[in-house]
């Protein structure tokens, strides 16, 4: 590591060491949604975006860019590096608008309110040879107490030089925001009419609005109206059909006013050829001007650290040829940093009905209405606003899944987790502090007008007895075990609290952003709770009982019956099934269309109960971590009992496979048999011994390319499945990557790591997977210029929701063997 490029980025006021997490992780790119738009997190604020078109001719500025849209068409959006308390930079590729547009964020921390930042538009025509023409609109929208005031004098023509805002909120307290030209920029200035407008080609353009509350996200409309409307007016005079209309350029200009009481400014640059301008928020109390400089020496310098740290954080893997090493670490790079420049900040209100059920949902487990839902606001029979929340969350697709889903935030949070521990537990704390006094959370997390704008009315109501698959309980045991390697590599400061953190292997290398203490680094790099066992320990106490309250939830209102249908089992109690599934899907299972038998009260789901033994282990590894003993030894006991319910409710020998559990109409128990993701839930969750039985055959279903195995991965449902590839066809057969993770971190942390009598053939499938899901992925991104929700099982190709850097991402950890 080259201490001298890290101590350039301390010099120039990029990142400084602090204790609070909120100096380097305020500011962000959290309106992941938008193709670029900053804001803190804070629920009523300042908020940013960027939008362009061409100005080649009249119909492009009905193709104006702005929020993620895959009937846009891009080549690709894609962050080639970011670091969340440092910035980063994104490629945008619209061939379209024959222009690659690069955005450049830059943090600069500093002051008592979160500091300052940078941020820079530069844009190149794709094809040197032919015309690019864009117009590009910043603007800058302010909601809640506060103001924003132009600084810069007015100008019916329009400003040449800098565009300066002043303003203040209780939060940011107050600020100054500049524009600022490149050199280099050229106008349009031969096009038809030029002479008609010489007083207005090369300026900035602005406008001024006042935007009601809880609306500035529509800006966009309001910007494009007033746009059009001085369109209108200026193209009037020239209906010749001789002399023809103006160059677009001239015409499709903001009409440089401002209202009074305005809150919303934008400044739109139009450019012919390569452009570059810079857009500054200074903060007062950071007492720092920012200058080009800044960037111009800064986002090489971040580039260069970012590449280094990644390369020791995700080393290349040595099986791959040298060939490939730069392509694929470039690619790794890319997923890892739109997974994390795709965190969102949301606030605002649910739609929940705590009264929906299905007919065999209705049992005396429901839970009532424990009056949180707001009586004076009913929104749609049942369903009524809650009061607003906020949270900060991994969103999957910028351009489809803007919002928080609980059953992918757990994988997003591992691969988070091992770039950012800190950033990962600020989500995690989000997540937790969403659990109600019953212990629910809803599965989506669509906060505010916004995100349900994203989402189809029917999927926008939560109900409060359906679950997801616990994944936060992965994000909590990967804590814990990226405590004990920290633990273990540094020495045993941690038995001063008496704690016992265990043994651990050497930890991923914390690389230093100066040469002072091991403190000091590990807070540059978001450590702290690492580096501080007492932290630790608070933070894990902080979470323990709503995360208890959310683990008593499920056994409450998920559990299913045993004793009521003579089942034989070990344990009387410990059987479940997800509530709130139709005749078609299970959505709660987050499989929605895999096969499962019809609804009925009586049946038991195998991912469930699996789940539920995974969630009671994590329970019983923190309770002993913070020293909850009588817990410990409960949960202990509940582990124990759903393991062994596992083999006596759901292994059908017949079949040799684990199934899910149905009643026919004589109330007689009958397995529901699907080979696919499902049966292989005790071996993906681990609760398999190495040397249990049922391993061989879970393996021969795997490696079989007649039902799960494929050169690209492992299929969600059998080949020779008559469901196989039919209906929606979204658990049908393709392959997802977050379950190939799965399976691959359970062979080799499990079955190919330990003795028994499989362990030779778990290391040949594990080598022979990851590779397939690695090569496959990589191929497609190439060939695409993106990450795709699911794969085709049958031709490898990228499906449905793009860029899908959600858990798709999590090739970054097969391929750096990070489980």
């Amino acid at each position: 590591m080259k201490f001298g490029r890290q101590l350039t980025l301390l010099s120039l006021g990029l990142l400084v060491l602090s204790v609070d997490t909120n100096d380097t992780l305020l500011w962000g790119p959290y309106r992941p949604n938008l193709y670029f738009g900053l804001r803190p997190r804070i629920p009523q604020s300042l908020m940013t975006g960027l939008m362009w078109f061409g100005t080649h001719d009249y119909q492009s500025i009905g193709r104006t860019r702005h929020a993620c849209d895959q009937a846009d068409k891009l080549d690709s959006y894609t962050w080639t590096e970011y670091d969340a308390r440092q910035g980063g930079v994104q490629v945008i590729r619209d061939s379209a608008n024959n222009v690659q547009i690069t955005t450049e964020f830059l943090k600069v921390a500093g002051g008592d309110h979160g500091g300052s930042w940078a941020a820079r538009v530069k844009g190149e025509p794709i094809k040197p040879d032919v015309p690019s023409r864009i117009s590009t609109i910043f603007y800058f929208g302010l909601e809640g107490i506060g103001g924003l005031e132009m600084e810069t004098d007015e100008d019916e023509n329009g400003i040449k030089g800098e565009f300066r805002l002043s303003g203040s909120t209780p939060q940011l307290h107050d600020f100054v925001i500049r524009v600022v030209d490149g050199q280099d920029n050229k106008a349009v200035t031969e096009g038809p009419h030029a002479e008609a407008f010489g007083e207005r080609i090369g300026k900035t353009h602005f406008v001024g609005r006042p935007i009601p509350a809880g609306h500035i996200w529509e800006v966009k409309d309001s910007i494009m109206k007033a746009l059009i409307d001085r369109a209108r007016e200026v193209v009037a005079p020239y209906q010749d059909p001789a002399t023809g209309p103006p160059d677009p350029s001239y015409v499709l200009q903001l009409p440089n006013e401002v209202y009074t009481g305005s809150n919303l400014f934008a400044v739109q640059k139009l450019f012919d050829g390569a452009f570059q301008y810079d857009v500054f928020f200074e903060s007062a109390s950071s007492k720092q001007k920012l200058s080009s400089s800044i960037l111009d020496q800064g986002i090489p310098a971040l580039v260069a650290s970012y590449g280094e740290r990644f390369r020791a954080v995700f080393p290349h893997p040595p099986d791959y040829p040298k060939e490939k090493e730069q392509s694929l670490e470039g690619f790794s790079k890319a997923i890892t940093s739109n997974l994390m420049a795709g965190v969102g900040y949301f606030y605002g209100t649910s739609i929940v009905n705590r009264k929906f059920s299905y007919e065999w949902d209705e049992d005396e487990d429901a839970p009532s209405n424990n009056g949180q839902e707001k009586d004076d606001d009913q929104v749609q029979g049942g369903a009524r606003l809650t009061d607003p929340k906020a949270l900060l969350t991994a969103t999957p697709s910028r351009s489809f899944f803007p919002r928080g889903f609980y059953w992918d935030e757990g994988f997003h949070l591992l691969h988070i987790g091992q770039w950012d521990n800190d950033f990962s537990l600020e989500i995690l704390k989000d997540w937790i502090g969403l659990i109600d006094d019953d212990g629910w959370v809803a599965r989506e997390q669509i906060l505010g007008e916004e995100a349900r704008s994203k989402v189809p009315q029917e999927f926008q109501t939560q109900v409060p007895n359906y679950a997801n698959p616990p994944t936060l309980a992965m994000a909590v045991t990967a804590f814990i075990s990226r405590i004990k390697i920290n633990t273990d590599a540094k020495g045993p400061s941690a038995k001063d609290l008496g704690l016992d953190l265990g043994m651990g292997m050497a930890g991923d290398a914390q690389l230093p952003l100066t040469a002072g203490s091991s403190s000091a680094s590990n807070i540059a790099n978001g450590s702290q709770y690492l580096e501080s066992p007492e932290l630790a320990l608070s933070f894990l106490k902080s979470i323990y009982k709503p995360l208890k309250r959310h683990y008593e939830w499920f056994r409450r209102t998920q559990r299913g019956q045993i004793k009521q249908y003579s089942r034989v089992a070990r344990s009387r109690t410990e059987g479940y099934r997800w509530r709130g599934r139709s005749e078609l899907h299970v959505l709660t299972s987050g499989m929605d269309d895999y096969p499962r038998g019809p609804p009925h009260a009586g049946e038991l789901h195998l991912d469930l109960i699996s789940w539920m033994a995974f969630f009671t282990h994590t329970m019983k590894e923190i309770a002993g971590y913070i020293g909850e003993l009588d817990d410990e030894i409960s949960f202990g006991e509940i582990e124990k009992a759903i393991l062994g319910n596992i083999d006596d409710l759901h292994w059908n020998e017949e079949q040799k496979m684990y199934c899910d559990v149905n009643v026919n109409d004589e109330d007689e128990s009958y397995h529901i048999c699907h080979k696919g993701y499902l049966s292989l839930f005790p071996f993906f969750l681990s609760l398999l011994p190495p040397s249990s039985p049922q391993l061989g055959h879970i393996f021969n279903i795997l490696r079989d390319p007649e039902h799960l195995w494929s050169q690209f991965g492992i299929r969600s449902l059998s080949a020779s499945h008559p469901q196989f590839g039919q209906g929606e066809n979204y658990w049908k057969g393709p392959i997802w990557v977050q379950m190939n993770y799965l399976i691959l971190r359970a062979l080799h942390t499990n079955y190919a790591a330990q003795p028994g009598p499989y362990q030779s053939r778990a290391k040949q499938i594990y080598n022979e997977l990851r590779k397939n899901v690695i090569d496959n992925v990589f191929k497609e991104y190439e060939r695409t210029g993106y990450v795709w929700e699911q794969y085709d099982p049958i031709t490898g190709e990228g499906k449905r929701s793009h860029p899908f850097t959600g858990w798709t991402s999590l090739t970054t950890l097969i391929l750096a063997e990070k489980y």
